[in-house]
């Protein structure tokens, strides 16, 4: 069974962390992904460094800029993967670029063969996805996750959970990555209103998550959260991975 399923179906309050991949250096991939496994966290994203990430704020966009002056390319991270083996779920974060550029059948192989469970391609729009590419997700037992945002309509969002089969991510605001506003009233109010939509899937919000009281916040209307910026950040700082992730819960 692939590992998502088995994490969402007895566990409350995930805990996911995103970073990049090469990033603060060219070999620390594995030894970041161990130290967050050994802290217990419940999932990781390893972000692919893409040249023009539109999502992501600025300390997304300089570890990706870092990560590609490294040397840090798809090739290199599945070398890097092959020698990994997480308790976690383990979910590539990328651009479809990226995909293409690389083969999107060689792709999902090579994720199967390095055990990623998942994917997240934010520019890869569902209708695409369902026409072209399910098929080749589907025969490497690749879940791909989608987003959706304040803006999404509910027919939309319903369209999603029909097509998800591990969980949704709830982008907290329409705004890049990094947003340090927390989980006000007006995002309350849109958590709120996906949780009253009884989805078939869990669902994971990000974005502007940071710290143990946003991630509380979010807690409460989803099955858990996603921090990316605050962990990388704390990267930059040298703060251990172990310490980071006592902050949080």
């Amino acid at each position: 069974m692939n590992k998502l399923n088995t994490l969402f179906s007895d566990k409350k309050k995930l805990l996911s962390i995103y970073f990049t991949a090469g990033f603060p250096e060219l070999n620390s991939t594995a030894k970041i992904l161990n130290e967050l496994d050994n802290a217990g966290v419940d999932m990781i994203e390893i972000g692919i460094p893409f040249s023009d990430p539109l999502a992501d704020g600025p300390v997304i966009q300089d570890s990706s800029e870092r990560a590609i002056a490294n040397g840090m390319n798809v090739s290199f991270l599945f070398e890097q993967l092959k020698n990994v083996n997480t308790k976690a779920p383990l979910i590539l974060m990328g651009y479809f670029n990226s995909v293409m550029q690389f083969g999107v059948e060689k792709f999902c192989k090579q994720s199967k063969s390095v055990g990623v469970s998942g994917l997240i391609i934010p520019d890869l729009p569902i209708e695409v996805y369902l026409k072209e590419y399910k098929h080749v997700f589907q025969k490497y037992d690749l879940k791909n996750i989608f987003l959706i945002s304040p803006q999404t309509s509910n027919e939309r969002i319903k369209l999603i959970d029909k097509h998800s089969d591990a969980f949704i991510y709830a982008v907290s605001s329409s705004s890049t990555t990094g947003t340090k506003n927390g989980v006000n009233a007006d995002k309350e109010k849109y958590f709120s209103r996906i949780k009253k939509m009884n989805l078939k899937n869990p669902v994971m919000i990000g974005f502007g998550i940071s710290e143990k009281q946003s991630f509380n916040k979010a807690c409460n209307y989803a099955s858990g959260a996603i921090i990316g910026t605050a962990f990388i950040q704390s990267l930059k700082t040298k703060t251990h991975v172990t310490e980071f992730i006592k902050t949080i819960r």
